[in-house]
């Protein structure tokens, strides 16, 4: 059963998480008007920022869901 809002469109788009003042590198693997997921090699707090590199946009993010490397946001 879906349980989103909105349906999501799958990407493959370079990003980078920022919080805390750090900056780590992500890949955006599906994407919706009102969330995303990625994946990415460390751990993150509940309150990040998601950068795409390429288009240069910036969403305000809160953590929804996390599984193994891929986790689940909401913009806000």
């Amino acid at each position: 059963m879906e349980r989103r809002a909105t349906s999501r469109q799958w990407v493959l788009r370079a990003g980078t998480i920022e919080f805390d003042g750090r900056s780590i590198d992500c890949v955006v693997r599906n994407i919706s008007a009102t969330g995303a997921a990625f994946d990415l090699s460390s751990p993150i707090p509940n309150k990040v920022t998601l950068n795409f590199v390429t288009s240069h946009e910036r969403q305000n993010c809160n953590v929804v869901w996390r599984q193994q490397r891929r986790v689940g946001v909401t913009f806000n």
